[in-house]
């Protein structure tokens, strides 16, 4: 699968083992939060596939929504909410150390750019959750 590297002159290349991310626990949570976009991703087709299936008609969607309610599809759903919240909370602690936000000469503390990130995420899961229960 891999191919070999083209020889660089100069250049070091340390051999590795397939389980060198083991050996400590802040690359373990990396390489786990790097397998969190696999079921995010996953999750996103199904909600295509969904879309695309109302789109054929109340029967079929009826049809899809029954499938969803196998003890199967509701263990991923619960493992990619988790996936999803873990990537969004390490993401969101990441930008504390990463983005810089200037007001004027002074640096914003990066506790408040993560703070601002929690902030925006309440409101709108706030908003969504409001939405969806007037429309219902």
């Amino acid at each position: 699968m891999s191919e070999a590297r083209p020889a660089r002159p100069g250049l070091y290349y340390p051999k590795l083992p397939a389980t060198w991310w083991l050996r400590r626990p802040g690359y373990v949570r990396f390489m786990l939060r790097e397998v969190t976009c696999v079921f995010v991703a996953i999750f996103l087709v199904e909600l295509l596939v969904i879309v695309y299936k109302i789109g054929q008609g109340p029967q079929v969607y009826a049809d899809m929504v029954a499938k969803l309610q196998s003890p199967g599809w509701i263990v991923f759903h619960v493992v990619a909410l988790a996936f999803a919240l873990y990537h969004t909370i390490t993401w969101f602690q990441a930008t504390g150390v990463i983005q810089v936000v200037r007001v004027g000469d002074r640096q914003v503390p990066p506790p408040l750019v993560v703070a601002g990130n929690y902030v925006a995420w309440v409101v709108v899961s706030l908003f969504i959750l409001y939405w969806l229960l007037v429309r219902s």
